[in-house]
């Protein structure tokens, strides 16, 4: 089952439109240096945005439909693909950096900094190295980590999403300190060279990466990309852009499902705020649920099954997993594929909005083994009120406790009598 790209296949570039709204007033949020000072903001918005320092403080569960994970989705296996070159970066990029500095570049594998992660503007002062802040033969050595871990598609839509940041603050020539390319902080976790479980976290604005090695296996959940907005046509990153597979594959598959078959899987008709309750309106985290904080979100399956699809609808379902499973090396991305096909009969779609070439929409898969979710979003920066096209948030998690690859490092240390821990 490949999970290769097929560009006969592929779906329409989706349409950009030719300019996007001005940007809010200049300097509207207390963000300084690259860190969002929550106690100057009104309540709602500081409540919404510290979720992920409240939720890190919750004993982790896991996604589920009810509060308890189901047993026996993960198992610990044998790739053969062992991760000779990330192993290789991740000391590299240790061994560059002074000692002072590994202090806080290397966490302990076990550290609760794992799950403190979030899409908008860390209101903490984070762990780990900025990637601002270091010389460029240490930011490549730190890049050079991620890229040996990922495979190229996904290396090059996390730098590129990383771009468009940068691109987003020439747009609105605002907070030049912040919306920056490198804006970012890199955690390596673990010793990378001990033939233990280690792994790594990227995480700032629109991009937060969490790998795990486990042996030959590599879990990376949670992950949250995005962009406001996706492309860029001027200045220093001209000709930057992202998530149209994501966007157009989505609605290649929604478009193949018939009327009589919406009222299986359509919570709406619209995303405009007017259409929507309250809580699914606000500009912070839209119509997404699993993002910061969420890491114990109770979701039970909604929308149509995979049992209720065509043979070609199926084929359509699994080609949009493809497209957020081709951010792993090929060996994961075609294993991960094959558990979400075992699980099809069992995995969820749901769709908000239209389906033309230019609305705003939302869509949820959810799997036992996979959970992925697509967004348009209102404008943060920008000026748009309602959410639009050009501002895009995915996330992909691994549901019934495997964030993080928790479930399967609990199985390591068990099997192995490893010291260890997996909160």
């Amino acid at each position: 089952m490949s999970v290769d790209h097929n560009p006969d296949t592929a779906p329409p570039r989706p349409g950009t439109p030719a300019s996007v709204p001005l940007p809010r007033a200049r300097g509207a949020m207390p963000v300084v240096d690259g860190i969002l000072h929550a106690d100057l903001l009104p309540p709602e918005p500081a409540f919404e945005l510290t979720a992920a320092i409240r939720g890190q403080a919750e004993p982790y569960v896991g996604i589920t439909a009810d509060g308890t994970p189901t047993p026996g989705l993960y198992r610990l296996d044998d790739t053969g693909h062992r991760p000779v070159a990330a192993v290789e970066a991740a000391e590299a990029y240790l061994a560059s950096l002074a000692p002072y500095e590994r202090h806080v570049a290397r966490l302990p594998m076990d550290s609760p900094q794992w799950r403190l992660w979030t899409n908008a503007i860390p209101t903490w002062v984070p762990k780990g190295m900025r990637l601002e802040r270091l010389t460029v033969p240490r930011r490549e050595a730190a890049l050079a980590v991620m890229e040996a871990s990922l495979s190229r598609e996904g290396y090059a839509l996390v730098r590129d999403a990383m771009r468009l940041n940068g691109a987003l603050g020439e747009l609105i020539d605002d907070y030049h300190d912040t919306l920056t390319e490198f804006t970012y902080w890199f955690t390596v976790f673990g010793e990378p060279t001990s033939g233990e479980p280690w792994g790594w976290q990227l995480m700032g604005h629109h991009v937060d990466v969490h790998c795990v090695f486990i042996g030959s296996q590599l879990v990376m959940a949670p992950v949250f990309l995005g962009a406001e907005p996706t492309s860029c046509d001027t200045g220093r990153y001209a000709g930057t852009r992202a998530f149209d597979d994501e966007t157009g594959q989505g609605l290649r598959f929604r478009r193949s499902l018939t009327e009589q078959q919406e009222s299986s899987f359509l919570l709406s008709r619209s995303v405009a705020a007017a259409d929507l309750p309250p809580e699914l309106a606000g500009p912070w985290n839209g119509r997404h649920l699993a993002g910061a904080g969420r890491d114990n979100l109770i979701l039970p399956p909604e929308g149509i099954n995979g049992a209720e699809l065509t043979a070609v609808q199926q084929d359509l379902l699994l080609d949009l997993v493809r497209v957020y499973l081709r951010r792993l090396p090929s060996v994961h991305a075609e294993r991960k594929l094959e558990d979400v096909a075992r699980h099809l009969d069992d995995t969820h779609f749901v769709w908000r909005g239209g389906h033309d070439d230019i609305c705003a929409f939302y869509y949820r898969v959810h799997s036992p083994v996979l959970l992925l979710e697509y967004d348009n979003h209102p404008g943060v920066f920008l000026g748009n009120e309602e959410p639009a096209r050009y501002h895009v948030h995915t996330i992909v998690r691994e549901p019934n406790g495997n964030d993080y690859g928790k479930n399967l490092l609990a199985q390591h240390y068990a099997a192995h009598h490893t010291p260890g821990s997996s909160h």
